[in-house]
């Protein structure tokens, strides 16, 4: 049957209550089916036959036999997964920008389905859902003992019904129910604007088909009104990644042409792969004849840039944040990324279901690893003057279990913010600020890292983070001239 099946290949946070995933067609070669394991095999079906005459009440076969595929696959790491016809179905919509559900970024945190970050104008967001929230109950079923996947399908469901969560929150005493009603959501992955004179900011929420085509329009417009644009900011804070020719394309607005962005090595042939800054990797369709950055103005490579990125910053992002790092052709600011860097390829076993499998490690151009360990900015800003807030205790794929390691340097020992609850002195003085905080809004006056990159680009005082546990920062970096593939290279599809 392995022949049969039909191929994705994606990268993207992986667990979103309503976003997220991306998929890049592909048509990946598997390996032959290795020797079985007769005697695990005979085991499984003893303990299949038990169950079938012993249990308590009568299973189905289709329970039995999907339970165990999910089960196994979920065993891997945590971005690999079983997608049922729902799930795949999500999967698929989530690439084209809309979906329904709540419109929160989740993983887990002892047991319970943790906010990453709620997405922006989504209705958990105008139902006042918070990053760092743990959700115990979905209606009356207590979250503890589901899978992060039982959890995220039972948060979708059908256009404008309701579900009641429970939430625990850092700073209240008492529980919080909040009962919100699933929506179709359309995603706008880029914002932009000249936030003052000469200054511009381009927002990426996500990495998904339209956002390469987004992203030049947006910038476009921004020339035509100025022209003489001083600095650029490109914002991908909270941008859990997405499609992988979202992320080279954008990364190719500003790098030169046809240098290498980003690579991939697993133990697929077509794994070992080298993607460059080229109309074939990022056009939104393979049969697309327009490249969507062929009008941007040729300011836009030499513009001075900062990049903000935060925890929340994952795969996609870090793949841009890396890149863009690597050339020196922007200022990385704000704080460690999320450490996502592997690569999940769908495969689909029926017209309705398919295996989300982890099948690469991603690097930088420099062949940088940044899984589990993150992108360590330039420069060190809090998202707020008064600190990092809860930004500092999110989860990031150091602290997911069974995480895959970083193959270029195992003996990386990332803090954990679990690790970090337990040292943070000024908890709960920051808790209390939280509170009384308004939820912030990026790209307004109010948001203290982007003034902290204006000021930057400006030549003004920057302040930066007073306390940073970190590791140590040294990062190879390469020669733009040198990076560029030989003409008689051919890109790699």
């Amino acid at each position: 049957m392995s022949s049969k099946l039909k191929n994705f290949g994606l990268i993207g946070l992986g667990i979103v209550a309503g976003v997220a995933g991306s998929v890049q067609f592909s048509a990946n070669a598997q390996k032959d089916t290795a020797a079985l394991p007769l005697e695990e095999l005979r085991q499984l079906a003893d303990v299949y036959g038990l169950i079938k005459s012993d249990y308590v009440e009568p299973v189905s076969d289709k329970k039995l036999l999907t339970e165990a595929i999910s089960g196994m696959v979920a065993s891997l790491d945590p971005h690999s997964a079983y997608l049922d016809k729902k799930a795949f179905k999500e999967l698929r919509e989530s690439t084209q920008g809309k979906f329904v559900g709540l419109g929160i970024e989740v993983g887990m945190e002892d047991g319970y389905v943790k906010v990453i970050s709620p997405i922006e104008d989504s209705p958990a967001y105008k139902a006042g859902v918070k990053a760092g929230d743990l959700i115990t109950r979905l209606d009356t079923t207590p979250v503890k003992g589901m899978t992060l996947d039982e959890a995220v399908k039972r948060m979708r469901g059908e256009p404008d019904t309701k579900i009641t969560l429970t939430i625990a929150r850092k700073d209240e005493n008492k529980p919080i129910m909040v009962t919100i009603v699933r929506q179709e959501i359309k995603i706008q992955s880029v914002k932009g604007k000249e936030v003052e004179p000469g200054y511009a900011w381009i927002r990426v929420s996500q990495f998904q088909e339209p956002t390469v085509t987004d992203m030049a329009k947006k910038i476009e417009g921004i020339y035509a009104k100025d022209p003489h644009i001083k600095g650029l900011v490109l914002d991908l804070r909270n941008d859990p990644g997405g499609v992988l020719p979202g992320a080279i394309g954008v990364a190719a607005a500003f790098l030169p042409k046809d240098v290498p962005v980003v690579s991939t090595n697993g133990q697929l042939p077509d794994s070992k792969a080298t993607f460059y800054a080229q109309r074939d990797y990022y056009s939104s369709s393979r049969s697309e004849l327009s490249d969507p950055l062929a009008d941007l103005p040729a300011a836009v490579k030499k513009v001075p840039m900062v990049v903000l990125v935060n925890t929340g910053s994952a795969s996609a992002s870090e793949i841009v944040a890396g890149a863009l790092q690597d050339y020196k052709r922007a200022t990385i600011m704000g704080t460690q990324t999320f450490g996502k860097g592997s690569v999940q390829t769908i495969r689909q076993l029926t017209a309705d279901t398919a295996v989300k499998l982890t099948t690469a490690r991603y690097y930088t151009p420099s062949g940088r690893s940044i899984q589990a360990k993150g992108i360590i900015p330039d420069m060190i800003v809090d998202e707020t003057a008064d600190g990092d807030g809860f930004n500092a205790l999110r989860l990031r794929e150091a602290d997911l279990e069974h995480h895959l390691t970083n193959d270029k340097d195992k003996s990386t020992k990332v803090e954990s913010a679990k690790g970090k609850l337990d040292e943070l002195e000024e908890e709960q003085r920051m808790a209390a600020l939280e509170k009384k905080r308004k939820p912030l809004e990026y790209g307004s006056k109010d948001d203290f890292q982007l003034n902290q990159a204006l000021n930057y680009l400006k030549g003004q005082p920057v302040k930066l983070a007073s306390a940073v546990k970190i590791e140590d920062k040294t990062e190879p970096t390469i020669n733009n001239k040198d990076a560029a593939p030989k003409k008689d290279t051919a890109p790699t599809k």
